[in-house]
């Protein structure tokens, strides 16, 4: 596989009070409007909090700190590309009574449980929106510990 085709993504997993935050954006492959959680490449020299964090920025207008990564998932998508995808877990105490994506991407964001998510007509981005809830719903929450940090 060309590594031009093999992609280091990262997605954050925000859940609070029983709900995920989702996030309606328009796949750029289909065309068509799909739920995600906050999620993107990695840039240059960045490291993987730090890309995150930046994607929860972005994505929502939240300024947040993950609590537990949830694992690595692996997708090889209908674009023949093959994304790793880094879930990280936040699960903040409050949040500030308004906030919005800074990204023009982003349509709107959504507070759904699982399965409002799945009765929604928007379907997930890909299996691993699901996966990651999953994960977070089973319980798991890996210490951030065992992420080094970029030297």
């Amino acid at each position: 596989m060309s590594r031009n085709r093999l992609h280091l993504t990262v997605a954050a997993v925000i859940y609070y009070q029983g709900r995920f935050l989702l996030v309606q954006e328009r796949d750029k492959l289909s065309d068509r409007e799909v739920l995600n959680q906050p999620a993107g490449h990695m840039e240059e020299d960045e490291d993987l909090l730090s890309a995150v964090c930046r994607e929860v920025y972005e994505e929502t207008g939240l300024t947040l700190l993950p609590s537990a990564w949830l694992g690595i998932s692996q997708l090889k998508a209908s674009n023949g590309h093959t994304y790793v995808r880094v879930n990280f877990l936040f699960e903040p105490a409050q949040l500030p009574a308004a906030f919005e994506p800074q990204d023009p991407d982003i349509l709107t964001l959504h507070w759904l449980d699982k399965s409002e998510l799945l009765a929604q007509k928007l379907p997930p981005r890909s299996q691993l929106v699901l996966d990651a809830i999953d994960l977070c719903l089973a319980g798991t929450r890996l210490p951030l510990s065992l992420i080094q940090p970029l030297c």
